[in-house]
């Protein structure tokens, strides 16, 4: 496996493996790798001849300090659980100089309103540091297929959104949700909760869940109504918001409409650890 540390030893060893014929998959992450990002991985190597990782902790889409500083790396252990799923993996694993040359600052970006929801809302500026960082990794790799999870789905949306304005020649594969036994949506993030809290952390899924089946028969209203009162029976929990939108826009649901697709989305702290969830509801 081959591990490289800056843009020009990727650059200069990619050049030198590829052609009008190979086709590179690529999977972008910020490390603490669990079996969300590997299946991402195996997907990319059932279609691509050759397949690359990134693992790099962007700065620009954390708008709270303490939470990038207490973002785990564990770039060791990342490596080990990526030669499980392939030998043949490349691993870009850049410094933020590297990255940015000297100029650590986010590029605006207009997804066309998808941006101003949720996370955007929540978290200013932190799609502008995902546009950033996905745009540049994107000129540095120059993939064909690039996989991301759906656990993401707004980040998911954002970077097709990228690809699509700034005509960027890149396949942008969704991918399904990798979840624990109890169905917490996998997340680098876990590895900061206690057992106990990984525990009762299942009751975001099977709120949502339940969130599913409600909406067959109630308004977005009325469904949004019931998970509030839902977290606000449980003291260990802080819902930020739950909303469902439209899959396409991403805008609230106010009145469903025949035909269109909606998705619910959840975020949740646990002691000041924030997890978020979506599940598609038709």
């Amino acid at each position: 496996m081959l591990l490289f540390n800056t843009q020009r030893e990727l650059v200069s060893h990619l050049n030198s493996i590829s052609n009008e014929k190979t086709s590179i998959g690529f999977v972008p992450t910020m490390g603490a790798l669990h079996q969300g990002h590997l299946s991402l991985l195996e997907e990319s190597l059932k279609h691509n001849s050759i397949n690359v990782i990134s693992i790099f902790v962007n700065p620009t889409q954390f708008n709270n300090a303490e939470d990038l500083a207490k973002y785990p790396k564990t770039l060791d252990a990342d490596i080990e659980k990526i030669k499980s799923v392939s030998d043949a993996i490349i691993v870009f694993a850049p410094s933020v100089d590297d990255i940015y040359e000297g100029k650590t600052i986010s590029q605006h970006f207009d997804y066309d309103g998808l941006e101003n929801q949720m996370e955007g809302k929540f978290r200013p500026g932190h799609f502008d540091g995902v546009g950033t960082i996905v745009k540049r990794l994107f000129e540095i790799v120059k993939p064909n297929n690039a996989y991301f999870g759906e656990k993401d789905f707004q980040q998911l949306q954002i970077v097709k959104k990228l690809v699509s304005k700034y005509k960027i020649p890149v396949n942008v594969v969704g991918c399904p949700i990798y979840r624990e036994t109890n169905g917490l949506a996998m997340s680098s993030r876990n590895e900061r909760l206690t057992q106990e809290e990984r525990k009762k952390a299942a009751i975001i899924y099977k709120t949502i869940s339940q969130a599913k089946k409600l909406f067959a028969l109630k308004s977005a209203k009325e469904v949004t109504d019931f998970v509030v009162r839902e977290f606000k029976k449980q003291s260990d929990f802080e819902l930020e918001y739950f909303q469902i939108a439209d899959e396409a826009t991403l805008l609230p649901c106010t009145r469903k409409t025949k035909g269109k697709k909606y998705r619910a989305f959840i975020a949740v702290f646990v002691n000041k650890i924030r997890l978020i969830d979506t599940i598609s509801l038709n």
